[in-house]
């Protein structure tokens, strides 16, 4: 076996991909049929690049391999199993099956899977994640190791693969290659007639070198592998022209064809133990041949899930966050400021913290990061989408990655990638700044007031608000040394510094953040208001205006998702709640608000929300909050009428 693409391929290593290839279609088979579920067509398609990588290289280098169209987990599987990585015999009786981790598309719980995939488009920007990581981290021993990425043809039509494809040439990732399976189907038929696009002019016109080859042939493959090692500047591509079900001969027939038949359907057990035993009869030599391969060549064994996790949460806990910058009383900025600055003070404490943005870093105020320590630093330009995929893939590499753009793209261009890193456990620390009302004159596409929503259903994202500068600065720090995905919202406009009633900063030198908790900023006896963000600045003005101020007690949210006992020790004391929050309330604080006093059994006599009910247009914050109801005025008129 070559230890490099620089030997050929000798007769012993073809014998060994025959029997590996063979073996691996039959488990294929027999996993669809066991479930009478799966992607067959595809799988076999790709197989061939999958045999060749995992036999000649991966079991020896240990190398990330990403299979962005997930569906042919099938393909996957199979080849991990005959690696000796996962047991074969549960692996195809368990396949799709319920509490099986052998789910439908691949997934990290699965030894040999960096990163899990099933949305199109998305592993893709994935394994450009891992290659800039190995780009620019220097590992042990000096060497640059590969990453490898497999995709459909079809998957070619998503825009994230145009987003990643224009960001590895941009960053000069010659150390990623991807595998095109070009079949010439997709799910609806073949994809002349569906969605036609010319592959290899799209690549070359991204900046790609190109190859193009017969995705069956073992020596044309290894040709291209070699070819591409000699490429230090540009991304490789390899286009495999490839027939869906090749290796079975009924599926293969209409694979020929450019017909989808095989792409999701299952066969029948009765069909497949007929090919197993007419096509794919796996001999004994073979299967010597196989088991001597996992004994003497196999030399790399992949972590598990929770070996590799507890890995990187031991990476998050030692992040050096440093001492908290305190903004005085007199302090009028904004929040993304404040986040700009302890990005940078964290940044040159950690040199694994990468800051990044989507073309706004003056807006975002990763700027900071990007003028003082411009190698921790990615712009992405245009391209949400590509920023959060990557970052996801970062953060499983053991960087901390930051991405920040408007709540509005973050929020919902860049959801579906947000939702995959949550699926995959990731640790990216998403921050938006110009969310809800705030924005002012750019108008209601830019006012995101729906932004906590589209983070509320995921399970590993913790959804955060700050108050202040100071308040922000404290969240900035924790949830860099917080394992986990969050989303951190702020406004544009300038706040003032939140303060005692003596006068004195309230979230001083002491303060220390601590997801879901809540701040007593003003006592009181008959109301409760609980505000997030830019809001609770109002509320103090709207409490001061008051006739009996001393009545209402405010608390500081900054968790969407978590509240501690501050909230339900003031509520059992005033029995009347009012939220008031700059976003939808709908999905927003008092939703979430009232979920929270129904699951906890708390009484209440009076329970009211204020916030965005409807879009806005253009105009001045202060205009915007004060239509909304919002502002201090219109949270006064609230309260006095609840008093």
């Amino acid at each position: 076996m070559p230890l490099s693409v620089s030997a050929p391929l000798s007769t012993d290593d073809i014998s060994l991909l025959d029997a590996f290839h063979k073996s691996c279609k039959k488990s294929i088979l027999q996993m669809v049929a066991n479930a009478q579920s799966g992607h067959p067509g595809g799988s076999l398609s790709s197989l061939s690049f999958l045999s060749l990588l995992y036999t000649q290289r991966i079991v020896q280098t240990g190398e990330t391999v990403i299979v962005s169209h997930g569906h042919i987990s099938p393909a996957v599987y199979s080849v991990l199993a005959e690696c000796g990585y996962i047991p074969k015999k549960e692996v195809i009786n368990t396949f799709r099956r319920n509490n099986s981790i052998f789910e439908g598309h691949i997934t990290r719980h699965v030894p040999g899977v960096w990163f899990g995939t099933g949305p199109l488009g998305v592993g893709v920007s994935a394994s450009a994640g891992f290659a800039w990581s190995q780009k620019n981290s220097f590992l042990p021993n000096g060497q640059k190791k590969r990453v490898f990425a497999l995709m459909g043809d079809g998957e070619t039509q998503e825009g994230q693969v145009y987003e990643m494809a224009h960001f590895a040439s941009k960053e000069h990732l010659s150390n990623l290659l991807l595998f095109v399976d070009a079949n010439a189907v997709q799910l609806t038929g073949s994809i002349a007639d569906t969605m036609p696009i010319n592959i290899p002019a799209f690549f070359l016109s991204a900046g790609w070198n190109v190859l193009e080859v017969n995705g069956h042939s073992f020596e044309e493959m290894w040709d291209a592998l070699q070819k591409s090692e000699t490429e230090n500047e540009k991304p490789t591509v390899i286009i495999g022209h490839t027939i869906m079900g090749y290796g079975v001969s009924l599926m293969e027939e209409t694979g020929r064809h450019n017909k989808s038949d095989w792409h999701g359907k299952a066969p029948t057990k009765e069909f497949v133990e007929k090919i197993c035993t007419e096509e794919l009869l796996v001999s004994a030599e073979e299967e010597t041949l196989l088991e001597n391969f996992r004994k003497t060549k196999v030399l790399w064994t992949p972590e598990t899930k929770e070996e590799k996790d507890i890995f990187l949460r031991g990476i998050s806990e030692k992040i050096d966050i440093g001492d908290p910058f305190v903004y005085s009383a007199e302090t009028f900025t904004d929040c993304r400021t404040a986040y700009g600055k302890a990005l940078l003070d964290i940044a040159k404490r950690n040199s694994h913290v990468i800051a990044s943005t989507a073309d706004v870093g003056g807006s975002v105020m990763t700027k900071f990061v990007a003028e003082a320590l411009p190698h921790q630093h990615i712009e992405y330009g245009i391209a949400e989408q590509n920023m959060v995929s990557v970052s996801g893939a970062l953060s499983l590499t053991g960087l901390v990655p930051f991405c920040s753009t408007f709540g509005a793209f973050l929020s919902s261009r860049a959801k579906d990638q947000a939702r995959v890193n949550d699926i995959n456990e990731c640790n990216t620390k998403m921050v938006a700044t110009h969310c809800g009302l705030s924005v002012g004159e750019d108008g209601p596409t830019h006012q995101a007031i729906d932004d906590m929503g589209s983070f509320l259903g995921m399970f590993h994202t913790g959804i955060l608000e700050p108050a202040d500068p100071n308040h922000c600065d404290r969240i900035i720090r924790y949830i860099s040394k917080t394992y986990g995905n969050f989303y951190v919202r702020m406004g544009r406009h300038k706040i003032p510094v939140l303060t005692k009633q003596n006068g004195d900063v309230f979230f001083g030198a002491d303060y220390q953040y601590s997801l879901g908790r809540c701040d007593l900023l003003r006592s009181g006896t008959e109301i409760t208001l609980i505000a997030m963000g830019a809001t609770v600045h109002e509320a103090v003005k709207a409490r001061e205006n008051c006739k009996n101020p001393e009545k209402i007690e405010i608390i500081v949210a900054s968790s969407l998702k978590e509240f501690d006992d501050t909230v339900k020790i003031s509520i059992q004391k005033t029995h009347k709640v009012l939220t008031v929050e700059d976003h939808n309330t709908r999905s927003g604080l008092g939703a979430c608000m009232a979920r929270y006093i129904l699951q906890n059994g708390i009484p209440v006599h009076t329970f009211k929300m204020r916030g965005v009910e409807h879009y806005e247009l253009s105009g001045k914050p202060e205009e915007l909050y004060k239509n909304a109801g919002i502002d201090a005025e219109g949270i006064q008129k609230i309260l006095e009428k609840m008093l």
